[in-house]
């Protein structure tokens, strides 16, 4: 979950690339109308099922369950859901998946955790990214960690930027996927 632009499908990319060899992954990717990362997580070899929802600003369970059939579970041990670029809704559905991963960017500004407290309530993971620019942002890091703690303190943060790799490893350790 998170805002267009907080390099969600990045995140989701590198994390591929770094697991690869030790899972059998598959992603659903929400969208209002396109299919752009969709067709950027399948140049990884990852099968993937594009759900458009029109004027939805989230996916639901009944969504979810439908992209489901369409794929052979058998064969996966890893399922990425993206969903609808946004904030708010999605933190008011749960998709039935085991782990929720809300991503924030620097770039959003310093207040998007403060803003949007439900979203970040709701989830196990907090992943800061885009690092790398926030110091051009004059945002600091460790200031939306700290925010996203105080939000839940169960929440495990990773800060990361997603292009260059750096905090992926972070990312895939916070989810359990790698010790």
């Amino acid at each position: 979950m998170g805002s267009v632009g907080s390099g969600k499908t990045a995140l989701i990319e590198a994390a591929v690339e770094r697991l690869k060899g030790r899972y059998r992954m598959a992603m659903i990717a929400g969208d209002v109308t396109s299919t752009i990362d969709a067709d950027r997580v399948e140049r990884h070899g990852v099968p993937t099922i594009q759900i458009n929802t029109g004027r939805e600003c989230h996916l639901d369970a009944n969504l979810v369950d439908r992209a489901l059939s369409k794929l052979n579970l058998g064969d996966l041990n890893l399922l990425w859901i993206e969903n609808v670029g946004n904030l708010i809704c999605p933190g008011d559905f749960p998709i039935g998946a085991q782990k929720r991963v809300v991503v924030v960017s620097v770039t959003e500004g310093p207040y998007m955790i403060v803003k949007h407290p439900l979203i970040f309530q709701m989830a196990d993971v907090a992943v800061i990214n885009k690092i790398d620019l926030a110091e051009a942002m004059g945002v600091d890091p460790s200031m939306l960690a700290n925010d996203a703690l105080r939000m839940n303190s169960r929440i495990r943060v990773v800060k990361a930027c997603a292009r260059s790799g750096e905090g992926v490893g972070d990312f895939t350790k916070a989810l359990g996927l790698e010790s």
